[in-house]
């Protein structure tokens, strides 16, 4: 399934950027609630090197992973959707 991506993640994604860290660096920080809106919570995963999310759509709640690279096109607008799958 697919989700639109929203302003309240784009925000997000900005927050990301401005940390101005490389992929390593967020390793060494990983933490999986680190960015937390109305409607998203995650963080860096160093196990899967990409930021992982949950959001929750129509009370059903979903998970996400986009790379530091997919960030930077989110912010670009170069990316307008992300794979959603149900939470496990």
């Amino acid at each position: 399934m697919e989700l639109n991506i929203s302003e309240e993640f784009k925000i997000i994604c900005k927050e990301i950027l401005n940390l101005n860290k490389t992929v390593e660096e967020w390793c060494q920080i990983e933490a999986d609630d680190m960015f937390q809106t109305n409607s998203y919570e995650g963080g860096f995963d160093a196990t899967e090197k990409e930021f992982c999310f949950s959001v929750f759509v129509e009370d059903i709640e979903y998970w996400f992973q986009v790379s530091l690279n997919e960030v930077k096109q989110i912010d670009e607008d170069l990316i307008d959707k992300v794979q959603i799958k149900i939470a496990e």
